[in-house]
């Protein structure tokens, strides 16, 4: 059978998941009546509560006696190791442009990649049902793009089309029939290649993907890059410097048919295959017949720019509330993630029983924590840092740098530019997008990011949209100032009380209900100055014999300010840490002890 190897990219919210469930209904790959949920490619809870995909994953379908291998990817920025390393298993792309929105950033990261593979693309309008869709407009702006990233010729020629992902249809011309999506699959065929790959060489493949499997342990999936992988056949696997990791043989090789995984006898070069029974391959590893003795090729990932400190739970309610608490458990799971996520890095901290995780953004490593916890685990997890690096030619100190793209209403622009200009952003670019916003492109180091989300859509009322994308290193820019108000810090351990927190109301903004246990050291609040504040949240009301003259007065109050992970985990300063249990989300000073905290304030000071 031929074979078609194509993965679908775009940036984040363009629909690709919702594209792929049409292909695969549209197909045949379902039964008439099988239920089938919606976005049926993101099938783990965390993906399905966010609305996002985290893991590239594989699917297949049969269009006209060929086979085609849909890859589809993340489109987060910060999950862009899972595209990087995907687009070798490919042979052509589908780049899906929101026909409202146009090239966003991560549209400009992933399609970058893939042309410098060579793959052929194919320029997908999604959306253009929308009532402000500009398809002629994006066009242009998809074109200008591609040669702004250095597209042959035959790249340059890519064939377009108009869809709608939801409704399920595509056509060549803006106003054609809109009948079904027969147009770009017989398109995928036309203009994707087979898998340039030799038959009649021994079997070799680079794991791609890894996964665990509770019945069959490691499971790599990759693509046959030459020879025919068999059931029970012998394998070594190489890696990347020629060095052996381990021999042993293919006990299960399963091929992908719609979105189940079917056992098959044998596999030939060029078809996507998962292949089971090996305990120690990872990826980028070639796993490949015996008598093969050179690795494959495999893609480099792009480094990490953050990373943060993930800690043992010290604090007085550690234990409680989690199944997996000691630095030994802590530091398996971080060392297990790395063999399926190259994009994360793990080390260990020159604290005590504290490890290093670096990753690409906030949102991957808030993933990761959220996993964790999920899992049973109990951690404290630092403020990000930037990974700063030192120029070898100039011996300069450099840091990461990010470009952000940013859609605002016109009233908001005014109070977006001036907060960007004080974390040290720089302004590219500004014109009216229609509908009465703006689009604003900064240039801007990363820690000027952290923790700035959540104020950015504080000052446009919710309705802005702030898309980010690392664009390299530059000179260190000078510090950055962070957050302006201090902390409400707990001075007694207990739960709190509705007296004691109503009269705390004043001071500032509560993170705490009545009812809820606190320790010293803990931050309840934000003050509404600058310095820090140690509070009792847990004072009871004297109570005595004598009625007052008069009722007691209503004790309401104002609902607090409930922070999910990746909000305490961008609001936390250097000197705080956030608690990460299954059951709840804390933010505490690292030293809990008032007279230490004084203490390493006033070496600070003298340092």
């Amino acid at each position: 059978m031929d074979i078609r190897n194509i993965a679908i990219i775009a940036h984040v919210d363009h629909g690709k998941t919702t594209l792929v469930d049409q292909l695969l209904k549209q197909s045949g790959s379902f039964r008439e009546n099988q239920h089938v949920a919606e976005r049926a490619m993101d099938s783990n809870d965390l993906e399905r509560e966010r609305g996002i995909t985290i893991l590239a994953k594989c699917t297949s379908v049969v269009w006209k006696d060929t086979r085609i291998n849909i890859i589809d990817t993340p489109g987060h920025a910060d999950f862009g190791g899972e595209v990087e390393r995907i687009l070798s298993m490919v042979d052509g792309a589908v780049v899906l442009v929101d026909s409202a929105e146009g090239a966003l950033p991560q549209t400009k990261f992933v399609v970058g990649k893939a042309l410098a593979r060579g793959l052929k693309p194919i320029v997908v309008v999604n959306k253009i049902d929308r009532g402000d869709a500009r398809p002629d407009e994006v066009h242009n702006e998809i074109f200008d793009l591609f040669a702004a990233l250095g597209a042959n010729d035959e790249q340059l020629d890519f064939p377009m089309l108009y869809a709608s992902g939801r409704q399920g249809w595509a056509d060549t011309e803006i106003d054609g029939p809109r009948k079904d999506l027969s147009p770009m699959f017989d398109l995928i065929l036309r203009h994707v290649p087979p898998p340039a790959v030799n038959k009649d060489a021994p079997f070799a493949m680079v794991a791609t993907i890894l996964e665990n499997d509770n019945f069959l342990g490691r499971v790599l999936t990759g693509r046959v890059e030459q020879g025919t992988a068999k059931m029970n056949m012998p394998v070594r696997v190489l890696r990347p410097d020629g060095s052996v990791v381990e021999t042993g043989r293919l006990t299960k090789l399963l091929s992908f048919r719609g979105l189940d995984r079917v056992p098959v006898e044998e596999v030939e070069a060029g078809d996507i295959v998962a292949v089971a029974g090996l305990s120690e391959a990872t990826i980028p590893e070639t796993i490949a017949a015996p008598e093969v003795t050179e690795p494959l090729p495999s893609t480099p990932v792009d480094p990490p720019t953050l990373s943060m400190t993930f800690r043992l739970n010290d604090g007085p309610l550690g234990g409680r509330e989690g199944k997996k608490v000691t630095s030994r458990q802590i530091r398996d799971r971080l060392f297990k993630e790395t063999e399926g996520n190259i994009a994360i890095r793990v080390s260990e901290s020159p604290e005590s029983e504290a490890f290093e995780v670096a990753g690409r953004g906030e949102l991957q490593l808030g993933v990761l924590i959220e996993q964790m916890r999920r899992e049973g685990f109990e951690l404290t997890i630092g403020r990000p840092r930037v990974l700063f690096r030192t120029n070898e030619e100039t011996g300069e100190r450099e840091e990461p740098f990010e470009e952000v793209l940013i859609d605002v209403d016109e009233p908001y622009s005014g109070v977006v530019v001036e907060k960007m200009a004080l974390r040290k952003g720089i302004m590219q670019d500004m014109q009216p997008s229609g509908g009465g916003k703006v689009r604003l492109s900064f240039l801007i180091p990363s820690r000027g990011l952290i923790g700035y989300h959540g104020e950015f859509l504080t000052d446009t009322r919710g309705s802005g949209i702030m898309n980010r994308l690392f664009s390299g290193y530059q000179p260190y820019v000078g510090p950055i100032a962070g957050r302006r108000n201090g902390s409400l810090i707990s001075s007694e351990d207990g739960t709190t009380t509705q007296y004691s927190l109503f009269s705390l109301q004043d001071r500032g903004t509560l993170f705490v209900d009545a009812g809820e246990k606190v320790y010293v050291g803990m931050i309840i609040g934000e003050h509404s100055r600058e310095n820090d504040l140690e509070v009792n949240p847990i004072r009871e009301k004297k109570l005595t014999n004598i009625r007052a003259a008069g009722k007691d007065e209503a004790l309401l109050l104002i609902p607090p300010r409930k922070m999910n992970l990746e909000q305490a985990i961008a609001y936390i300063e250097d000197d705080e840490l956030v608690e990460v249990t299954p059951s709840a989300v804390r933010i505490r000073k690292r030293y809990l002890d008032p007279h230490e905290r004084k203490k390493r304030e006033r070496q600070g000071t003298v340092d």
